[in-house]
């Protein structure tokens, strides 16, 4: 006959067992400890950055519209005003990253301390309700920025993304926005969206359902490949700002040069090259 000296180490082991099936608390943060936090799901915490890799707003060339838009959108948010979720979609390398942490960084500027930027990896979407109920909890406004944000075939993490953005029950708390990127439109691939309708016993519904997801951001900016013009303004606005001085027509040059290598304009193409020159001249880009 068991004892309970015998039972106890098994009902200790089950206890455990039941300890790492159970999501982990969410754990209470410091909001005021930094402007940028990286969310970790596995922990449920909020991790600080003290300094964010960012590009000063007035280096951002080719993109004055959204870069408009965003801003003003941004900034009646920290004013406490209504705002919009914002998708940015389009080209690769056309700074739709780096305009949300410039943005976010000009806000701060205007307002100090105004606004929390919080990075969630795609891999972490299911989790954005413990992330809300945490930053609901900690008052102070805050960015959900989710980077590079797409979905997959069978990948199922969009319908969390939708309920939090508008269709749960408890919605989106007041001192919450997010912003995404995304080289797709619709946050799915275009292959995606053809099986689900070649599959479903509904295809519009079934297409509908999972195209409805991009519906549910208020704002959409568009960013498109950039032309040569545009390509050359970049790279002079950064010859000038960080004092170069290297010759125009040496700069299109070698601009040209470094971009055919690259098979491709855009800004990212552009900072690669100022990187290198830079380098080559034995100059800080701080």
């Amino acid at each position: 006959m068991n004892t309970t000296s015998d039972l106890l180490p098994l009902l200790t082991r089950i206890a455990d067992a039941l300890d790492r099936l159970a999501p982990p608390a969410v754990k209470p943060v410091d909001i005021a400890a930094a402007d940028g936090f990286v969310w970790n799901a596995e922990s449920a915490s909020m991790d600080p950055v003290p300094a964010i890799a960012r590009v000063d707003l007035r280096l951002l060339q080719g993109v004055k519209r959204q870069r408009d838009t965003l801003l003003d959108n941004t900034r009646r948010f920290a004013k406490g005003l209504p705002a919009n979720n914002t998708l940015l979609w389009g080209a690769r390398g056309m700074g739709k990253s780096s305009l949300v942490k410039a943005v976010h960084a000009a806000v701060n500027q205007e307002i100090p301390g105004s606004l929390a930027l919080v990075e969630i990896h795609r891999e972490d979407i299911a989790s954005l309700p413990q992330l809300l109920k945490l930053l609901k909890q900690a008052g102070r406004r805050s960015i959900i920025f989710c980077d590079d944000l797409s979905f997959d075939i069978a990948d199922n993490a969009y319908k969390s993304l939708k309920a939090v953005l508008e269709g749960g029950i408890e919605g989106r708390p007041d001192n919450v926005l997010f912003y995404a990127t995304s080289n797709r439109r619709h946050l799915m691939a275009r292959d995606m969206i053809e099986n689900e309708r070649s599959t479903a016993i509904n295809p519009s519904e079934a297409v509908e359902e999972k195209v409805s997801l991009s519906d549910r951001f208020g704002l959409w900016l568009g960013f498109h490949a950039c032309d040569q013009d545009t390509f050359f303004a970049m790279i002079e606005g950064y010859n000038e700002a960080f004092g170069l001085d290297v010759p125009v027509e040496q700069l299109h040059a070698e601009a040209v040069e470094w971009s055919v290598g690259r098979g491709s304009r855009s800004g990212r193409v552009a900072w690669q090259y100022i990187q290198d020159l830079a380098g080559r001249l034995g100059k800080s880009l701080d």
